[in-house]
């Protein structure tokens, strides 16, 4: 016997009730259903998923995998996360020296020329604060607001799509997929590289994960990219989320993998890819929504988000039932993938007293 069975057990016993394969059962797959129309469809590729799996990583160590651990498998918004990261690679590369300074002053001309616009800056579009107002991709932005998530602010005031009147760009908080891409878009063109070879090239080799994943567009998220060599090429934009298809297919190690690079303050076997200074700022809350970083949730001292986590916790957190949790005080990293939201902190809870059975 493992010490992880009640865990395990709990793990397998609560996977989402989504089908398994979305072309069998397609009004049974995905959150797009939740849009009103036309914007209730899928715009890019998603497939066949595998069942309840995860990892368990403590001080670096793997202690337990179930399910299909190495499977590349969708992981939904987990990958806004990884537009974070992307955003520390090109600070800490010098393509973004400032976070607080409006997009629109190294690239004009993507979207943020309107008056409105023009105020956005890159931390607010991390922290989901920008109120940015237009189309991304053919989506406008109001297809989400009005929308209420999980361990976010109060209930909505009205109706998911309808027209919001929009806020002073940083003074209001709302989780908004069309801008998350917007933001992809801008990081696009700062690196002037598709975002896939950035993540692979910066992040995902030099950490040792498999080439066995991808990060795919929407159908028609084609453009003409002009290069820092200034030569022009045909790229795809890719979204940061699963929420109209497309997104990251990823296996749980190679995810642990991620976190354990944010655990280990962006180190990797002696070599930063990753400054400290950025991984602070990724887990700073945000001064209107203190249980949201740049781009991840956070436990805060009364465990907001899963009350068994304990304070200090963060967490990577997709639809699905995708959770990625990091818990610096214990050195520990939890990858649980379609695990229906209501078994996660019960699942964190049999994780956390087995860590803490060994340790003491």
């Amino acid at each position: 016997m493992s010490p992880f069975d009640d865990a395990v057990a709990h793990a397998i016993a609560h996977e989402i009730d989504w089908a398994r394969d979305p072309a069998a059962d397609p009004a049974n797959w995905g959150i797009h259903l939740q849009d009103p129309p036309p914007w209730n469809v899928l715009r890019g590729p998603v497939h066949a998923r595998g069942p309840s799996s995860g990892v368990v990583l403590h001080r670096g160590r793997e202690l337990v995998a179930w399910g299909e651990p190495d499977r590349a498998d969708l992981t939904f918004s987990v990958a806004k996360s990884y537009l974070a990261i992307l955003a520390g690679v090109a600070h800490d590369a010098g393509l973004l020296p400032d976070p607080d300074e409006p997009v629109r002053a190294r690239l004009p001309g993507i979207g943020f020329d309107s008056p409105r616009n023009a105020a956005v800056t890159w931390t607010q579009l991390l922290q989901q604060t920008s109120e940015w107002e237009g189309s991304c991709l053919g989506v406008p932005d109001t297809v989400d607001r009005y929308r209420v998530v999980a361990y976010g602010g109060g209930p909505a005031a009205g109706r998911k799509g309808d027209a919001r009147p929009l806020r002073a760009p940083g003074t209001y908080w709302e989780y908004n997929d069309v801008r998350i891409n917007q933001l992809s878009l801008a990081l696009m063109h700062l690196f002037g590289r598709p975002l896939p070879e950035v993540f692979d090239a910066a992040i995902l080799r030099p950490i040792g994960a498999t080439s066995d994943w991808r990060w795919v567009g929407y159908d028609d998220a084609w453009i003409e990219l002009r290069g820092r060599d200034g030569v022009a090429r045909r790229a795809q934009s890719v979204p940061g989320g699963t929420h109209w298809g497309g997104g990251v297919s990823i296996s749980a190690r190679d995810q642990a993998r991620v976190a354990r690079l944010l655990l280990q303050r962006g180190r990797w076997e002696g070599r930063a890819l990753l400054s400290e200074a950025w991984i602070d700022r990724m887990t700073t809350p945000c001064p209107i929504a203190p249980w949201y970083g740049m781009l991840v949730w956070l436990n805060g001292e009364r465990g907001r988000v899963y009350p068994s986590a304990g304070a200090g916790s963060w967490f990577m957190i997709g639809a699905g039932g995708h959770t990625v949790w990091v818990d610096p005080r214990r050195d520990l990293v939890l990858v649980a993938r379609w695990v229906e939201s209501e078994g996660i902190d019960r699942l964190i809870a049999l994780v956390a007293g087995t860590i803490d059975a060994r340790t003491r």
